[in-house]
C-alpha cells in the first residue's frame, strides 16, 4: 500500500456497533487516509488501527468475532501495529467486562471492565479534565486544564491488572481509568473525535507516533 506524501494509512473498523464518520474526519483533518474496514481483508497494508465503539460489550464483540476482526486485532497486536481504541472500544481491549461476564474481550491490555462506582448519576455524560502520567505519550506537553478536557459517555471503565499499565485518569464521583495501554496498544475511554480541540490534538499525538514508526527501518 503506497504512502501518499507520508500520509499513515488507518484502517477504522465498521462492525456496525459505532459512528465512524466523526472519527473518520478527524484523522483525514490530520493528515492520515483512512480505510473503512467492514471485513480483516480491508485492514490489510495498513499502518495503524482505530476500533471505535459504543453500545454492549458482549454484543460488540461477538459483531467482531462474526468479522473475523478478532483474530485480526490479536496478529496486528502481536505485530506491533498501532492500535487505538475509543471508548467502548478501549473496553474490548481488555480480557473481559462486568456488563457481559461470559463473553470474553481481546485479551490485549490484561484486566477487567467493572461498572463506575460512584453516587453520581450513571451513565456519566459530559466533559471530565483527564490527569495524565508523566511522560505519556498521549498526552499533551503543557497547556491548562481545557487541553486535558475530553467528552465522556461510558458506564463502565476499565480495570487494568498492572498499574503500570494505566496512562491516565479521571474523576466522576471516583477516579476511573480514563486512558490504558501496553506495547503498541491503546485505548481512550472518552471520545477524541467529539472533545474539540483537545481531542483533535490528542488523534495528533497518536498519528506521530505512528509516522515515527513508520520512519524506523524494519
Amino acid at each position: 500500500m503506497t504512502h501518499a506524501g507520508g500520509a499513515p494509512v488507518v484502517a477504522l473498523l465498521d462492525y456496525e456497533m459505532s459512528n465512524l464518520r466523526s472519527a473518520a474526519k478527524a484523522l483525514e483533518r490530520l493528515g492520515a487516509r483512512v480505510h473503512v474496514a467492514v471485513r480483516p481483508a480491508d485492514a490489510l497494508g495498513c499502518d495503524a488501527v482505530v476500533l471505535p465503539g459504543v453500545g454492549r460489550f458482549g454484543a460488540a464483540m461477538e459483531r467482531l468475532e462474526t468479522l473475523g476482526f478478532v483474530g485480526m486485532l490479536r496478529e496486528a497486536a502481536g505485530g506491533g501495529t498501532p492500535i487505538l481504541g475509543i471508548c467502548l472500544g478501549l473496553q474490548l481491549l481488555m480480557d473481559g467486562s462486568e456488563e457481559s461476564p461470559d463473553v470474553p474481550g481481546l485479551g490485549l491490555v490484561p484486566g477487567r471492565v467493572v461498572r463506575l462506582r460512584t453516587e453520581r448519576k450513571v451513565p456519566h455524560i459530559g466533559w471530565s479534565e483527564v490527569h495524565w502520567r508523566d511522560g505519556v505519550p498521549l498526552a499533551p506537553d503543557g497547556g491548562g486544564p481545557a487541553d486535558r478536557t475530553y467528552y465522556f459517555v461510558h458506564s463502565y471503565a476499565c480495570v487494568p491488572d498492572d498499574p503500570d499499565d494505566i496512562l491516565g485518569t479521571a474523576d466522576h464521583g471516583g477516579s476511573f481509568v480514563a486512558a490504558a495501554a501496553r506495547g503498541s496498544v491503546a485505548g481512550v475511554q472518552f471520545h477524541p473525535e467529539k472533545s474539540s480541540a483537545s481531542g483533535l490534538a490528542l488523534l495528533g499525538r497518536w498519528l506521530d507516533g505512528v509516522r515515527t514508526r513508520l520512519a524506523v527501518p524494519a
